[in-house]
């Protein structure tokens, strides 16, 4: 029987994010809110004052998607649309102060999934992963803003 091959970079990463995801919603179910609206805070916390386009370009989701779970946000009284002071048309989002205690959640239920994931993993090796993994977006990030070069696949 031949043996398997190595899993690959790209599918490591997206199997660990996915199994972070479901412990993290583990935790959160009866938090009263979605991974998705965890996550709209989340962004939120750190960009105050964003426009949902743009939102929705950090999430990788489309700006309806945004915008529905800003409804049910702002109907929990945790998100707010304000208008731009010079454009009108431009709608800046903001968490509320009713926001605050739910962020200390979130942020407990990440540490203790964080936890869970690193395990008995030294220190040294977790900063050395961190690092390592800053580089890689560091790299990608850089690569995504230049046109791809083109590829000739052989078949034979």
């Amino acid at each position: 029987m031949p043996k398997a091959p190595p899993p690959t970079v790209g599918f490591l990463l997206h199997d660990v994010a996915r199994l972070l995801r479901k412990r993290f919603e583990q935790h959160a179910r009866d938090s009263g809110l979605t991974r998705s609206q965890w996550q709209v805070l989340a962004y939120l916390d750190q960009n105050a004052g964003i426009q949902q386009g743009a939102l929705a370009e950090l999430m990788d989701v489309e700006p309806i998607t945004v915008g529905r779970i800003l409804d049910k946000l702002e109907g929990c009284g945790l998100a707010e649309r304000r208008a731009h002071a010079t454009d009108r048309r431009i709608w800046q989002l903001y968490l509320t102060a009713k926001a605050q205690p739910k962020l200390k959640e979130i942020r407990a239920i990440a540490e203790i999934t964080r936890a869970e994931a690193f395990g008995a993993i030294p220190p040294a090796e977790r900063e050395q992963l961190l690092a390592t993994l800053g580089q890689m977006k560091t790299n990608l990030t850089a690569a995504c803003q230049k046109p791809v070069a083109e590829r000739r696949v052989r078949n034979g």
